[in-house]
Order: C-alpha cells, then structure tokens, then sequence
C-alpha cells in the first residue's frame, strides 16, 4: 500500500450539523477501498445501528478526560453537551500504512488541526480541508428536520450554531455547495485527484 501511495492525504470534511459530511465520507470509502475513515471517540450514547470501533469509540466521561490530559487528542470538543475527539495515533497509524484518511471533524476541530499541522510537518504535507454546505440555510432546517433525531428547540440551536460555522468557510482549501448525494461525491473525487497531482505530492521525473 505505502510503495502505491507514498503521499497520502488528510482529507478533513467539516459541514455544519446536518450537512451531509457523514453521508459524503461514507459515499468516499465506498468507492474509494484505499481510503480509511479516522474513528472518532464520543461520550454521547450510541444511537441504534452504531457500533463501537466501527462508527465511533464511545468513551464514559473519566475515561475521554483522561486522554485529554495524556495529550492523546489531535483534536477535540463539547458540542451539544457531549465530547468528541480525535486520536492522534488513529490518523498517524492510518497515513503511515500509505492510507488516505477521512476525516469527519466540525470546523472547531479543524481550525484545531489546522493549528497542529503548522507544528507537524506530516500532518501539514498530508493535510486538505473541505468545507460542505448546502446552499441555504432554509435548505438545512429541512434537512434536520427530515432526519428527526432532534427537537425543535435543538434544530433551532444547530441552525444558530450553522449561521457561524458557514462564516468560517474561507479558512478551507476547498468548498462545496451541496446539491446532490452523486454530485456532492463528484466533486470530491475530482479534489481528491487534483490534490494527487500537487508537485509538491508528486515523484520527480527521470529526465
């Protein structure tokens, strides 16, 4: 795998709630079998048909609080009254093994290891954020609406909390308006290949 992918990629996916950042990850790793998703660890509760180790590491709250002060974290957050974090040796590991890795992050988070990566020089070659919005906010509510997993008073919440993390979209290297499930993967191939083809990403030429 590494000799077939000496350079591979960080691809960070942030989107506001309901954007379809789960949707396009999960749509990549189906057509791309390269590619591995980074877990991500959570206290919030498993909801029905998620697995631990597959969908996320669902840690109690001691335990989430002790790998934040062994620095085991790359990066991680509140949201909503529960915590979520990334482990740094699930995303070395991964891009070690010459993996591209997914990761699915709030843009918290990737203004986090944005900030990281300047310190990390593998972190910082490997590393492409992409920044996922549907085209309205109108567009968002019924989309969280659809999904009914919240209240109204939650929606509500993630909408005010969107309004913010949309503004944050030019901190990205990438953004996509979001139109369609195909679509939306698309263009994400064609960011994925583009960023393959970097000089900085490619192997000289024998002249």
């Amino acid at each position: 795998m590494a000799e077939t992918n000496p350079n591979p990629l960080l691809i960070v996916i942030s989107a506001p709630s309901g954007g379809g950042k789960t949707t396009l990850v999960k749509e990549l790793l189906a057509a791309n079998p390269w590619m591995a998703r980074a877990v991500t660890c959570t206290t919030r509760e498993p909801r029905p048909g998620e697995k631990d180790g597959s969908d996320y590491y669902f840690l109690d709250a001691g335990s989430f609080l002790k790998r934040v002060q062994a620095g085991n974290f790359l990066e991680h957050a509140t949201v909503f009254g529960n915590s979520y974090g990334t482990l740094k040796s699930e995303v070395l590991g991964k891009l070690r093994q010459g993996k591209d890795v997914l990761l699915n992050v709030d843009v918290q988070g990737a203004a986090t290891i944005r900030n990281q990566a300047e310190e990390d020089i593998e972190l910082k070659r490997s590393l492409v954020q992409v920044f996922l919005t549907p085209p309205s906010l109108a567009i968002l509510e019924e989309r969280l609406k659809k999904r009914g997993t919240d209240s109204t008073a939650v929606i509500q919440k993630r909408l005010s909390i969107a309004r913010q993390e949309i503004s944050q979209w030019k901190n990205f290297d990438y953004l996509i308006i979001s139109t369609s499930i195909g679509e939306d993967l698309r263009r994400m191939q064609s960011v994925i290949q583009a960023e393959k083809m970097r000089a900085t990403r490619s192997q000289a030429l024998e002249l």
